[in-house]
């Protein structure tokens, strides 16, 4: 006996952790989850993330920044057209080796202009070769030294620093209004796959319950054929009967775990969890204030900040257009010191330092310049470019009132659907309560001889069917309310602002 229980025990301790247990999943999970998880999710969510830092990017520019740069080494080699005074050029060949660096910075002023400091110091080994001189090769190493501080400021103009951050501002609050419009549309995606893995598993229960009822009245109907008290023919409707369910059973089970996939997919989790949605079948009637619903929709509905957002960047572009014949100017001034090595010869360190003393000695270098600039005939293409811009901003207002025309469209009709589907939920309610009442009547009076197998068959129909109509009808209040929460952005059933509660 203990040989024979030994085998058995192992192979269930082998089993028994590799039985994975199945997640319930409430409809609130399961939008945590999406909102969370699933790839609609994290891809606009990315999205904004790289608008944000579009924008940061944009921010900094305002900020100072400090460059190094470095060349080592630079080299080249080239033939060189040397300019006599009464006669022809001569060509000789030049060439020098460099190795050195220079370092800048720059601080952004807010007037949109700049302000840079700049020093630039490299060692060159300087070589040429005369070809009027037989080609005779001169050589020299020499270091230059330069300190620069120079400004530049443009006037009459826009500050085009100010307007591209404002700008980039813009585009992220426009992709903040559309990544709350994905995730509004991800609870309503989520809401209506949730609701229909429910009634495929609703109606797969249906299913098991009218093939456990067809297996009853066949079970009976044989009974009775072994008594006698059958006509003929009545015992291969019952097995029909039997046969049928137990396919529609199959297909319906083959249809729940498809959605069940789906489902997985859609909200995030892997295709091999096994899962269980629960849902409460009950709910409290709440009321709806077309007025209320209209306004909410207006004010929190994100296409209308996309749309008012794009109207600002239109105004942007027009005021950019008007600009290609505006009068502008600029005022840009340098001053710097400049050292070159005179002594001929020597280590670098000799050179270096003969070359910051030759920047003391050396006059500065500098200057200033105002320029203006005035576009005097362009043959209409600024006039038409403005034109174009300001065509466009009527598009974007037209966009505007279209979108608050179709929203206020849109809550008429999904208020009235959201009445329509209660009434219909309630009415489906009472039918299955009465029609799972007349079913029991009619396996009674099955089971006394009062009714036939096909007639309890069309019972079991129309069971089926009305159950069927309830879970749908359910689903579409649901799905109704579920379009009018994310319309309007508001939760009429408790009151609250969606927005609100993100905030």
């Amino acid at each position: 006996m203990v040989r024979f229980l030994l085998p058995v025990c192992t192979l269930l301790f082998c089993i028994a952790p590799c039985t994975e247990a199945v997640r319930k999943i409430t409809y609130k999970e399961a939008i945590a989850i999406a909102l969370g998880d699933s790839y609609t999710s994290q891809y606009y969510k990315e999205d904004m993330e790289a608008t944000h830092y579009s924008y940061l990017y944009t921010k900094a520019q305002f900020k100072p920044m400090l460059d190094f740069g470095l060349f080592t080494p630079s080299w080249n080699e080239e033939v060189q057209a040397i300019s006599q005074v009464n006669g022809l050029p001569v060509y000789n060949s030049v060439g020098s080796l460099r190795a050195g660096g220079n370092l800048s910075f720059t601080y952004v002023l807010p007037t949109g202009g700049n302000l840079a400091l700049t020093s630039k110091m490299y060692w060159e080994n300087y070589h040429t070769t005369l070809s009027q001189q037989d080609n005779e090769e001169l050589e020299r190493n020499q270091v230059y030294s330069r300190v620069a501080l120079t400004f530049s400021q443009p006037v009459f103009t826009a500050n085009t620093l100010k307007e591209n951050m404002k700008v980039a501002a813009l585009e992220y609050e426009k992709s903040r209004c559309y990544f709350t419009r994905v995730q509004m549309d991800i609870i309503y995606n989520v809401t209506q796959s949730f609701y229909r893995v429910y009634e495929l598993a609703y109606e797969n229960k249906i299913n098991l319950e009218r093939l456990k009822n067809s297996q009853e009245a066949y079970r009976i109907t044989k009974l009775k054929q072994e008594t006698g008290n059958l006509p003929e023919g009545e015992n291969l409707i019952a097995e029909i009967a039997v046969a049928q369910d137990e396919a529609r059973v199959m297909e319906s089970e083959g249809n729940l775990e498809a959605a069940k996939d789906e489902f997985k997919l859609l909200i995030g989790l892997p295709l091999n969890e096994e899962i269980d949605l629960e849902a409460d079948m009950e709910f409290e009637t709440f009321l709806i204030d077309l007025p209320v619903a209209i306004d909410e929709a207006l004010r929190n509905r994100m296409e209308i900040q996309e749309n008012n957002l794009d109207i600002e960047l239109q105004e942007i572009e027009i005021k950019r257009a008007k600009r290609e014949r505006e009068f502008k100017g600029r005022i840009s001034a340098y001053y710097d010191f400049t050292g070159l090595s005179t002594r001929d010869g020597g280590s670098i360190r000799q050179l270096v330092g003969s070359s910051f003393r030759n920047m003391s000695e050396r006059p500065s270098n500098r200057s200033i310049e105002f320029t203006l600039s005035y576009p005097i005939a362009d043959w209409g293409r600024a006039k038409n470019l403005v034109r174009s811009r300001q065509v466009r901003m009527k598009q974007r207002q037209l966009d505007l009132d279209n979108t608050k025309q179709s929203i206020e469209k849109e809550i008429r009709e999904i208020v009235r659907n959201v009445y329509e589907a209660e009434k219909r939920y309630r009415i489906n309610q009472r039918n299955r309560e009465a029609v799972q009442k007349s079913y029991r009547i009619s396996q009674l009076r099955f089971e006394n001889g009062d009714l036939t197998s096909q007639e309890l068959f069309i019972e079991q129909e129309r069971l089926s069917e009305i159950q069927l109509s309830y879970i749908e009808s359910y689903i579409t209040y649901r799905l109704s309310v579920a379009d009018l929460n994310r319309k309007t952005m508001y939760d009429f059933e408790h009151n609250r602002s969606y927005l609100l509660e993100k905030e």
